[in-house]
């Protein structure tokens, strides 16, 4: 079948960029109404923090399981179908009056958000012409990148002017247009369906041990970690059943998830560098407007504006890169995006309290440079030389241990820098003594302005804790950048001839 060209090629891409900007943005946009939702809904924070879980549980449980989904289905229909459940489910979201009702339409939104993912690459680049094809990963990752930095400005915004239930029901109309566009211009276009036995043993092994290590990662640091049972249980279920899931698919003749894909040396290669990119890359996207909330007294949205700036110069390069993509070693490319992270990353561990939202906003800026060379050439080498029933499968497994990765990425860096924070706190302490002279005259300086003698105490305890934030936020920016020039060497394993213009099928 002959690439689409022309117009039709661009609403096209609009169409099916449209429905995963949705996806992607939903994923985010919930996390900063958090507080305001469980006060509506008259539970807890920490009950809360279930609307993001469930969501994040079914969506990892279905991802690697796109391939074997557009096999028995379709691509486009599949797609297709998500969205439009997708959108619908958002409304349901809105609509719940209660906690259980609302973690239940997220299991279920999270379910359908899945396949959108890997299937918006694969019908990308199945529809685009071979000269292009790193155009379309181009416009792919740009969208994916931008739409989780715009997610906690635009829930913060809404939050603040409106009620939470608007951030679910924006979905509505980007969801339908979005189906019908790409309705119009691919269901002549459906791949082929193939109706293969259903790998129910698969299925189970893979449900129940993503599941509980989802549930793992999310719920860990609320629980203490490994101190609590619960996680001791999750932790043994979820290796348990990951273990026998591998041995399964690899002796399965009809596997649910393709785990020869690991076969290719691009694929694992690409798969490995941009879910651990991913990792350091995420966890730092999360300790940032962390810090600006919770120790520099900003609000939800002016922290979402100070690292918003991220996503400007990946919208800008995206059609540089389609065209450099063709003329310039990948491996390159992805070297000096590692490079431009590491670099804003050591940048970062060297603020401290005094530090203004416009020096913040400059480097998130100058550190967007890193994410088109980053995501977009990482998802070229891994998908390169497959044939297009493939890529669909590969994209899901890649997306899959991406996010992944990413939610191992927030766990371990919120840990650290908690760990941190308690350790560079009690050297600091150490020093509080009435015999320390610099302590005594500060004392003295805030009783004569007012305060009491508890209420003197209680400042210096609050600036000393500022201070050890400060600090531990400063060591997870250093090691950030350590990590990322350690995956300088990674990428070059990897071998050419990539996806883009000339690229030919790869043979291993």
């Amino acid at each position: 079948m002959e690439a689409i060209q022309g117009m039709q090629l661009v609403l096209m891409t609009v169409a099916v960029s449209l429905g995963i900007f949705m996806n992607i943005l939903d994923s985010s946009i919930a996390n900063v109404a958090i507080p305001t939702i469980a006060g509506n809904l008259a539970v807890s924070a920490d009950q809360g923090t279930w609307v993001i879980t469930s969501f994040s549980v079914s969506t990892a449980i279905v991802l690697p399981l796109t391939g074997w989904l557009g096999r028995r289905f379709g691509e486009v229909r599949l797609f297709i179908a998500s969205t439009l459940l997708f959108t619908l489910a958002s409304l349901f979201c809105g609509l719940s009056s209660s906690l259980e009702m609302l973690v239940f339409f997220r299991v279920v939104q999270g379910a359908v958000a899945g396949p959108m993912i890997p299937l918006s690459q694969s019908l990308l680049l199945a529809n685009y012409p071979d000269e292009k094809k790193g155009l379309a990963t181009a416009l792919w990752a740009t969208v994916a990148v931008a739409a989780p930095v715009l997610g906690p400005i635009l829930g913060g915004y809404i939050t603040d002017h409106y009620s939470w239930p608007w951030i679910f029901y924006i979905n509505l109309p980007v969801g339908i247009f979005s189906a019908a566009l790409t309705w119009y211009f691919l269901h002549e276009r459906e791949t082929e369906i193939q109706k293969s036995p259903i790998d129910y043993v698969g299925l189970i092994l893979l449900a129940v041990g993503v599941g509980c290590l989802q549930v793992l990662l999310d719920q860990g640091k609320d629980l203490d970690w490994f101190n609590s049972p619960v996680i001791i249980a999750l932790a043994v279920t979820s290796s348990i059943s990951l273990i026998f899931f591998v041995v399964w698919e690899l002796a399965e003749e009809h596997p649910i998830v393709d785990l020869t894909l690991f076969e290719r040396r691009n694929f694992t290669v690409g798969t490995l560098a941009i879910s651990l990119g991913y990792m350091i890359f995420f966890g730092s996207v999360v300790i940032l407007p962390l810090w600006l909330q919770t120790q520099m007294n900003y609000t939800p949205t002016w922290a979402g504006l100070a690292t918003a700036p991220l996503g400007i110069i990946p919208v800008l390069l995206s059609p540089f890169m389609g065209w450099a993509m063709d003329r310039i070693d990948l491996r390159l490319i992805v070297s000096l995006g590692f490079f431009a992270f590491g670099f804003c990353s050591f940048w970062l561990s060297g603020f401290d309290t005094t530090v203004t939202i416009d020096k913040v906003a400059f480097v998130r800026f100058i550190q967007g440079i890193g994410a088109p060379f980053f995501f977009i050439p990482c998802t070229s080498i891994l998908l390169s030389g497959l044939p297009n029933k493939r890529l669909a499968s590969a994209a899901g497994l890649s997306n899959f241990l991406r996010i992944l990765a990413g939610s191992f990425g927030v766990s371990i860096v919120v840990t650290l820098w908690n760990h941190r924070e308690s350790m560079h706190q009690s050297k600091m302490v150490e020093g509080l003594t009435l015999y320390n002279p610099l302590l005594h005259k500060t004392l003295q300086n805030l009783q004569a302005t007012g305060f009491s003698d508890h209420a003197s105490y209680a400042q210096v305890l609050q600036a000393l804790v500022n201070q050890a934030y400060m600090l531990a936020t400063e060591d997870v920016f250093w090691i950030s950048g350590v990590l990322f020039f350690c995956l300088l060497v990674l990428i070059w394993f990897a071998r050419p001839p990539f996806l883009g213009k000339g690229a030919a099928p790869l043979v291993e």
